[in-house]
């Protein structure tokens, strides 16, 4: 069998051909163009030559990444950072103002101590002083808690933004459910726990000879149907599950608390809902189906981690697509040995 680089090695390879900076900005992007198999963002990097500036390196970045949502998740945590200096201070002038206050009465107190004769005159100029205290402390309380609450809805709207801002940057523009970046995060997660480890399970699915309906179609036919099937598996699913587009036409599905049975079930039930669903043009009556997906499970607890789950649920999708199509793999029923050299192949396409 050959042995292929890693992903990370492969991107860190790629860019040091390039004469790429090794920033990290510039790392998630050609991650991008890796694990995704984009055609146009390879043509785009590619079109760049050897030792591009970071200007046009970044110009390709805008065009194919939320950076404009990183950039405004970046600038919502600093105005957060900033709010929260600002509500500190106004805590911190709250306490010395009460310890200016508790000084005068203190400093009242003591002088009363010891007095041998209290005069009206006196008794009027301590009550003045302490009236006068009391007012400015009031004040200055209710002015402080006034303004502490006008910081604290300030940064309510700014962390709300910011929420938004991380949706947004998880969230893949055409299908609406999650992206590669999230699906890498959410795979990880899987083995940080021995619970995820023995329940956890990776679906893998893949449109069915995709690239024919693009060329007979056209590419807006062709978005139009994986939103069609991505809308399928999120409403095939429980709420809360994590179902995620991968690249081009490939979803995955993450599940919690599932057996191999459960997970194979709920698999081919993703598999029969899209088979079974049209997609047809109600304007002008065009078929564009039959449309089937092929897909591959694996078990986490037969994977060493993430990169390996995500490799073995791939293989059983392989494995489905050699098979004929339009079926589910079980990882822990293929042979490895007989297809391996050509999984290869079919993941270098």
């Amino acid at each position: 069998m050959v042995n292929r680089p890693d992903t990370a090695t492969t991107v860190v390879l790629t860019m040091r051909q390039l004469g790429i900076v090794p920033l990290p900005r510039n790392y998630e992007l050609f991650y991008e163009a890796v694990t995704t198999g984009n055609r146009e963002l390879t043509d785009a990097l590619s079109a760049l030559g050897g030792r591009p500036t970071q200007k046009q390196i970044d110009e390709v970045a805008h065009r194919f990444l939320n950076r404009g949502n990183e950039h405004a998740a970046d600038e919502a945590r600093d105005t957060i950072s900033t709010k929260l200096d600002e509500i500190l201070g106004l805590l911190k002038k709250e306490r010395n103002s009460m310890e200016t206050y508790g000084k005068i009465l203190g400093e009242t107190s003591n002088g009363l101590t010891g007095r041998q004769a209290i005069t009206r005159e006196f008794l009027e100029k301590i009550v003045s002083v302490t009236a006068t205290a009391t007012r400015t402390s009031i004040e200055s309380q209710s002015n402080i808690v006034s303004s502490i609450t006008d910081k604290s809805q300030e940064l309510h709207e700014v962390k709300s933004k910011l929420e938004e801002y991380k949706r947004l940057a998880d969230t893949d523009a055409l299908t609406q459910i999650q992206n590669r970046r999230a699906f890498d995060r959410a795979v990880s997660a899987i083995y940080e726990s021995n619970r995820g480890i023995a329940f956890g399970a990776l679906i893998l699915a893949d449109i069915d000879s995709f690239k024919t309906v693009n060329d007979r179609f056209g590419h807006p036919v062709g978005d139009r149907i994986i939103q069609i099937v991505a809308s399928i598996i999120r409403s095939t699913v429980k709420d809360g599950t994590f179902v995620a587009r991968t690249g081009g036409e490939e979803f995955a599905v993450i599940l919690e608390g599932s057996g191999e049975d459960a997970t194979h079930r709920l698999a081919d039930e993703i598999r029969q809902a899209i088979m079974e669903a049209p997609f047809v043009n109600v304007s002008n009556g065009t078929n564009y189906g039959p449309i089937t997906v092929s897909l591959g499970i694996c078990m986490a607890t037969q994977a060493r981690g993430p990169d390996d789950l995500y490799v073995k649920a791939d293989r059983a999708l392989y494995a489905s697509k050699a098979a004929g199509r339009n079926r589910v793999t079980r990882f822990s029923s293929i042979n490895e040995g007989a297809f391996s050299k050509s999984w290869l192949l079919y993941r270098s396409k």
